[in-house]
């Protein structure tokens, strides 16, 4: 990717907002308005969006099916998404499509219905992963929830 290419996929750009939609199912994105903000989203030639935010929280999604390939419909450039929020959602589970976006560096998965701690591990691969909610899932009942970050995380 060019230096021009990625000075304009910025986070510094609105979210792609589907927040408060009741969105069942990731390929709804693609018919669906987002929500517009003080700011006016820009979008590329091709008319996909330049930003690398992507907030789908208090929806109803219970799997990420298709996932990347609506992100690929959506943004110009999917491999800079650096911001998910999916916060109050109905996932159970970390689905490892979340994996594939290395530049993630915010995942936002609190409120929830995310029940296996060892579902944390598989953002290990994620080397610019700087914030992670999970507040109000089931996990915060397992023991080892609040251990440091440097300790291996029960199976």
């Amino acid at each position: 990717m060019s230096k021009e290419d990625y000075m304009n996929t910025s986070v510094q750009e609105p979210p792609l907002d589907y927040s408060f939609r009741s969105i069942h199912v990731i390929q709804d994105l693609t018919s669906e308005e987002p929500r517009t903000g003080l700011r006016p989203l820009r979008h590329s030639k091709s008319g996909k969006s330049l930003t690398q935010s992507l907030w789908l929280n208090n929806n109803v999604l219970n799997d990420l099916k298709d996932f990347s390939h609506v992100v690929s419909l959506l943004l110009e450039h999917p491999e800079n998404l650096a911001w998910i929020d999916l916060s109050f959602n109905d996932l159970t589970s970390i689905d490892p499509v979340l994996t594939t976006f290395f530049n993630l560096s915010v995942l936002y998965l609190h409120g929830n219905s995310i029940q296996r701690l060892g579902e944390v591990n598989k953002l290990a691969v994620l080397p610019r992963l700087r914030s992670l909610t999970l507040h109000g899932n089931p996990i915060e009942e397992e023991k080892g929830y609040r251990v440091p970050s440097s300790l291996e995380i029960p199976q």
